[in-house]
């Protein structure tokens, strides 16, 4: 193709061809290289060497036109002015005249293509064809691979299990040849050993003709060794002939064979044994570690050890120095000894604990760098301690009362040795706790620490239910102390002051419902202490807080019961000094004075009372609230064991319930009683009958109203303290009905006028206002009900009848209170009331 470019190349001259030179061009072969088309191929630098030759005038003419205005077409025909085209028109020289060379050259082109394009093709069917004749091939030479490749997997195999076979063979034979080599061995040891074993059968006790490995010092552990060996094969040999070793040397009974090879090896095992223990002590006193090591290793030849670890613990200072245990006491109870408080027997343990658990620290660095099994040296001396040391403290410090004799409490009486109990369980168990840590092997620490303290919590419960009855009736014996002295301060009181000192007696005291739950509280932080078991802690719970509610319920019930007696003695000083219907003036007035006295003593009866309610109240609350806060969680894993302290609880306390209700039933009766003493001290005749003296009528309460409400007034002001809710109302509506009912019965004994009538509704004016604070609504309505019934005196005698129209409930009381009236004959109402009653 390049020799075709150059030819065309030097043919042109810049100048049109003419059509006969196009034609010869377009004659002259085309020259294209399959080359041409490898690696990077472009159609368009392709294109481009072909007609390049054949296009340079074509753009000079191009650039010529465009300088001179000229536009050129897509068809490559200029178009310019009108005269241009008029001058083309004539002209007969075509306009590209490289059109026929370009068209032959592309015709060329094309056919030199299509033939490229064939000879490709036929190399294409050429390799095709080769490629299928070579892929037969290859499947053929694949298969006959395969069937090679099967053929060495056999081969393969066949070798792998010949192979297999021979190692195995070759294992059997080289276990054949280490048992045979083992049984060798054993049979070279076995004759050692015969030979060994028959120099200790000589004769009985003799030692002297032994080899040398049983005489030389050096040798021990070979000894040891080999001499344990004999003495099991030697019994074993006696035993497996049903024969009884001889526990001593010289037996006469022993039978012919090797029992007196046995007897000599337990004699050299034992003097053996001995002088590895004298060894192991001369090492120990020297401190040297390494050789107590090697003889506590040939040591635990015999018997595992465990004559060299006892022998060891045995010989410790802390086990065998008696002044330094009784030291141990000493630090412990001090000079008090028995009767040293709780707190100082805590310091004394702690410090006597920490000194053995210093101790056992110290003892187990040198253990850890001796014995070869640590452990269980560990667990032997920690035994020691427990059952030796502690157990020895305890027993000086722990002197377990009888329940037949106990202390007085001016010792300490149950409470100190239960305290010292606490005290010692929970500072042991500390030290079991510090011990564990140091290291005790597979002891049972916490077990044996338990066992301790068996002979003392066995009857624990009993003991902390003594201690708290003992406790109580000690308080109760000193506040009856305190009582008694009272009179003693009162001796030069005149009689009638005597009275006012009647509530005087033992009063209920909060303080000392605090106590019993304080000594309560902390039989139950005991309790936890030494039950472990939810079920035991519950039962063990349960009992102590049963002798609370016990000591509770018998204290307030005695205090209800004691200020019901200054209820009773008031009451009866009442009686003692009623005024009679016929005295004299002298007597009489000497009555009045004790009669006031009296009252003195019954209204201080009853503050002292509704105090004694108030602070029964609170106990209760105080017992209620601890049975809340912890007592009720520690009865929950028992069934049942919660509703029923519930239950005795409630019981325990309707006795103080029941105490409490008739003592307030008491105090209406006082109360009562006083409001008809000053009713009928200082109500007057002429206080419902004022004199007709032309004067206003006095609109006042009268004085017995007035004196009456004060006295409620001041006395009730502690009913209004002491009780609460249900019982205030309770108490209030009863004393209410009771007053209503005195009153009625008091007005029946006067006559009344119209101006008697005013003042009397006046006074029940007066009440009612008073009883408004009661907040009862049914006494509200009965003095509601008097005061409309009081009109009965002011309304004229004709407007009776219909009076009582909307309230006839009261009806039969108003034809009483209108038999009353001042008027009644003269005004002939008893006609009317015929009426009246008729209807009624």
């Amino acid at each position: 193709m390049k020799e075709s470019k150059g030819r065309i190349k030097g043919d042109r001259t810049g100048t049109a061809i003419p059509s006969s030179k196009a034609s010869s061009v377009s004659s002259l072969p085309l020259i294209l290289d399959i080359d041409d088309f490898k690696g990077d191929f472009s159609f368009d630098a392709l294109f481009g060497n072909l007609v390049n030759d054949l296009l340079p005038s074509f753009k000079e003419e191009d650039v010529d036109s465009l300088e001179g205005g000229q536009d050129i077409l897509s068809n490559g025909h200029l178009r310019g002015s009108s005269e241009t085209t008029k001058s083309a028109k004539g002209a007969s020289t075509p306009l590209f005249p490289e059109v026929d060379g370009l068209l032959s050259l592309f015709k060329d082109s094309c056919r030199e293509l299509v033939d490229l394009r064939q000879q490709i093709d036929a190399k294409l069917d050429n390799l095709k064809k080769e490629v299928s004749i070579q892929d037969s091939k290859h499947c053929k030479t694949l298969s006959e691979l395969e069937k090679g490749v099967d053929g060495l997997f056999d081969s393969f195999a066949r070798l792998d299990s010949r192979i297999s076979s021979v190692g195995q063979t070759a294992a059997k034979i080289g276990d054949h040849l280490q048992s045979a080599d083992s049984q060798r061995e054993t049979a070279s040891q076995t004759i050692e050993l015969i030979r060994y074993l028959m120099e200790f059968n000589s004769s009985p006790g003799d030692l002297m003709e032994l080899s040398s490995l049983f005489i030389d010092d050096s040798r021990v552990a070979e000894a040891a060794s080999i001499a344990q060996k004999l003495r099991a094969f030697a019994e074993e040999d006696i035993g497996g002939h049903g024969i009884a070793v001889p526990s001593v040397m010289g037996n006469a009974n022993a039978s012919r064979g090797l029992e007196v090879a046995v007897s000599n090896l337990q004699d050299y095992c034992n003097e053996l044994e001995n002088r590895l223990l004298a060894r192991f002590d001369a090492a120990s006193q020297r401190r040297e570690l390494s050789t107590m090591g090697e003889c506590a290793k040939i040591l635990s030849q015999f018997n595992r050890g465990t004559s060299a670890m006892q022998h060891y613990v045995a010989s410790r200072p802390m086990f065998i120095d008696v002044e330094g245990m009784n030291s141990d006491t000493r630090l412990v109870l001090g000079d008090q000894g028995l009767q040293a408080g709780p707190s100082n027997v805590a310091r004394g343990l702690s410090a006597l604990y920490k000194e053995i658990t210093e101790t056992v620290r110290k003892e187990a660095a040198t253990i850890m760098a001796v014995f070869p099994s640590p452990n269980d040296v560990m667990s032997i001396l920690v035994q020691r301690v427990l059952e030796q040391r502690v157990t020895a403290v305890l027993d000086k410090l722990l002197v377990k009362p009888s329940l037949l004799n106990i202390p007085p409490v001016d010792e300490g009486g149950l409470l100190q040795y239960l305290r010292i109990l606490a005290v010692a369980y929970e500072k042991t168990q500390e030290l079991a706790k510090e011990l564990r840590s140091v290291g005790c092997g597979d002891l049972d620490i916490e077990g044996l620490t338990e066992s301790l303290f068996l002979v003392h919590k066995d009857e624990y419960p009993e003991h902390e239910q003594a201690s708290l009855r003992q406790l109580y009736q000690a308080k109760m014996d000193e506040l009856r102390a305190e009582v008694q002295q009272q009179p003693d301060t009162a001796g030069t009181i005149s009689r009638s002051k005597a009275g006012s000192l009647l509530p005087s007696h033992q009063q209920i005291s909060v303080t000392v419902v605090t106590e019993f739950v304080r000594w309560n509280e902390e039989a139950i932080s005991r309790c936890t202490l030494f039950s472990s078991q939810p079920t035991t802690l519950a039962a063990c719970v349960k009992s102590v807080f049963n002798c609370l509610l016990d000591q509770v319920s018998q204290y307030i019930t005695d205090g209800l019961e004691r200020a019901r007696e200054s209820l009773n003695e008031a009451a009866a000083l009442r009686e003692r000094f009623m005024i009679g219907a016929s005295v004299s003036r002298r007597v009489a007035a000497a009555a009045a004075s004790a009669a006031e006295a009296a009252a003195a003593a019954g209204e201080s009866s009853f503050r002292s009372f509704m105090v004694a309610v108030q602070r029964c109240s609170s106990s209760v609350a105080i017992v209620q609230q601890y049975f809340t806060n912890s007592i009720s969680r520690l009865l929950l894993p028992v069934d049942g064991a919660h509703a029923a302290s519930c239950e005795e609880m409630s019981t325990a306390m309707s006795t103080a319930e029941a105490a409490a209700f008739k003592g307030l039933q008491q105090c209406i009766d006082t109360v009562v009683a006083e409001v008809e003493r000053l009713l009928s001290a200082e109500q007057r005749a002429t206080d419902y009958r004022s004199p007709d003296d032309g004067n206003a009528p006095d609109h006042r309460p009268t004085n017995a109203c007035t004196r009456v409400v004060a006295y409620l007034s001041r006395v009730l002001d502690a009913a209004f303290t002491a009780l609460e809710s249900q019982n205030k109302q309770a108490f209030l509506t009863e004393l209410g009905n009771r007053l209503h009912k005195g009153l009625l019965n008091h007005w029946q004994k006067f006559t009344f006028s119209a101006s008697g009538g005013l003042r009397l509704k006046r006074d029940i004016t007066e009440y009612g206002e008073f009883v408004r604070s009661f907040n009862a609504p049914a006494v509200d309505e009965k003095f509601e009900l008097l005061g409309i019934m009081a009109n009965v005196f002011i309304v004229a005698p004709e407007s009776l009848p219909t009076l009582f129209e909307g309230t006839p409930s009261i009806r039969k009381d108003a034809l009483r209170f209108i038999q009353l009236r001042e008027d009644y004959k003269t005004a002939k109402i008893a006609s009317r009331l015929n009426t009246l009653m008729a209807e009624s």
